[in-house]
């Protein structure tokens, strides 16, 4: 393979080969990035793809463009037989909140299908305490509420919150973190991919985890739909 073309300052960071473009020939695909040099931070990333049968290269700014740790996978998200480009790197922040965006050949040009920040834009959720050790988590979209059962916390926790009746001291409200995994699966075994998410549930401060919220999704033509979504809690030690 010749050597990949890169910007002054910029080093490939990672990279996969495979067909993306559905020509039947294999493409090279990289990100590239500034590594900072007294940190593991890495800015200005871009996707590059190097078309194998043409030899030209597209560089795609992504719209979050700096993180820890970028990533690619290539493999068939959409369904057509096609590999797409499926990037995710973590964004530093607090909750390993995680960046991740898939692009796919339409009409000869990647185009980004999915974007992880839209995606929990458009997917919002409410958690509030409730009577007798519960906590209600309600999401938008799709309209659903799940209780958790919040006994497996243990007497002291629930000593703080909720009198002796069972009722809460104050209202309390926490929430859920943007998505902190994302994970291709072929559940068919198949070679189709769905994306399986999760997102963690929080309640009176971030480390104060209740569970999380476990996305499916799946491409249906025009874009990536929620099938299946649950929420999961921590098991109490017996």
């Amino acid at each position: 393979m010749p050597a990949l073309p890169q910007s002054i300052g910029q080093t490939v960071i990672a990279s996969q080969v495979g067909d993306v473009t559905g020509d039947g020939f294999l493409d090279w695909v990289y990100l590239v990035g500034t590594k900072q040099p007294d940190s593991p931070y890495i800015t200005n990333v871009k996707l590059m793809i190097r078309d194998g049968r043409t030899n030209q290269v597209q560089a795609i700014t992504l719209p979050e463009s700096a993180g820890y740790e970028p990533t690619i996978w290539l493999g068939d998200l959409t369904g057509n037989g096609v590999k797409d480009v499926f990037v995710v790197m973590d964004s530093g922040g607090s909750g390993g909140i995680i960046l991740a965006y898939v692009y796919a050949s339409l009409h000869g040009r990647m185009t980004k299908i999915f974007d992880s920040i839209q995606f929990n834009e458009q997917h919002s959720f409410k958690v509030q305490y409730a009577n007798n050790y519960k906590a209600n988590v309600y999401s938008e979209n799709p309209r659903k509420k799940y209780t958790l059962d919040l006994q497996y916390k243990g007497k002291e926790y629930l000593d703080e919150i909720y009198n002796a009746n069972g009722t809460l001291k104050q209202p309390i409200e926490g929430w859920v973190d943007p998505p902190s995994a994302l994970y291709p699966i072929d559940l068919a075994r198949n070679g189709k991919y769905d994306l399986l998410g999760m997102q963690q549930i929080a309640g009176r401060f971030h480390a104060d985890g209740l569970g999380y919220i476990e996305n499916l999704l799946h491409w249906n033509g025009r874009e990536f739909i929620i099938v299946r979504q649950t929420a999961a809690i921590y098991g109490e030690d017996i």
